[in-house]
């Protein structure tokens, strides 16, 4: 396994892609509200990556028709947005998206209730989220990468939730997804040791009942096998000599 270490100079420039990209999850969040289809997501996404210069780095990857990822309540990721897709009073949805900018990849997700959400809901994002911080916490040199899938496992466990073993985590860079893969369940092997430079997204992917999941028809829409609702929360992180850095939040 090659997992490749950033120069400074590649540090700024994935900082300055994921800067952009959270200001551009900020201006998605602004108009979540029911009765929106989805595909008006997509629409202000495409926008935003126009006016500043740069690539989605979703669109027409491997075929991926949209420049963000929606996915509405059962659907864990890669849903696809379109106009007969509409949110409505109580569901949750989950934003992915990434840009490119100067040859450098951003990643990011964010699961968001729309309207009022029920508090059975609300707790499987929060604690989605707080399992990635969780996991972040073993990110430092000198530990193990599966370190911190152990602590993701560890978190999200004890309140029954399903964990996503399908879908994992990846390094991040001047691809998209790079070595190496980060599970978000307990493994028996430790990993490769972390090193400065290192840019990782990590990302759980956690559903309200159990983890197993299957493709939909359109062989993007990942969907919970039982179809209770999945959050979705990423970051792509620097290792450092420190605490990591998340750099797709400032």
């Amino acid at each position: 396994m090659s997992i490749s270490i950033k120069s400074p100079r590649e540090i700024e420039l994935m900082r300055i892609s994921n800067h952009m990209l959270c200001d551009m999850h900020r201006e998605l969040e602004k108009i979540i509200c029911p009765g929106l289809p989805t595909i008006e997501l997509d629409n202000l996404a495409a926008k935003f990556i126009k006016d500043r210069g740069v690539k989605s780095n979703f669109l027409d990857y491997e075929g991926y028709p949209a420049s963000i990822c929606v996915s509405v309540n059962d659907e864990v990721v890669h849903g696809i947005p379109s106009k007969e897709k509409i949110l409505h009073e109580g569901d949750i949805v989950s934003i992915d998206a990434g840009i490119i900018y100067k040859g450098y990849h951003s990643d990011a997700a964010r699961t968001y209730g729309v309207g009022k959400i029920s508090a059975e809901k609300q707790q499987l994002i929060d604690e989605t989220r707080n399992s990635f911080f969780e996991g972040i916490k073993m990110a430092r040199a000198g530990n193990r990468l599966f370190d911190i899938s152990n602590a993701i496992d560890d978190y999200i466990s004890k309140f029954g939730y399903g964990i996503v073993r399908d879908l994992v985590g990846h390094g991040v860079g001047t691809e998209l997804h790079e070595e190496p893969q980060i599970p978000n369940f307990r493994q028996d092997r430790r990993g490769p040791r972390l090193q400065a430079g290192m840019t990782l997204a990590i990302e759980p992917m956690i559903n309200l009942g159990r983890g197993d999941v299957v493709w939909e028809e359109d062989e993007w829409t990942v969907v919970s096998e039982d179809g209770s609702p999945s959050a979705h929360y990423e970051n792509t992180i620097l290792i450092t000599d420190g605490d990591p850095e998340i750099l797709s939040l400032y």
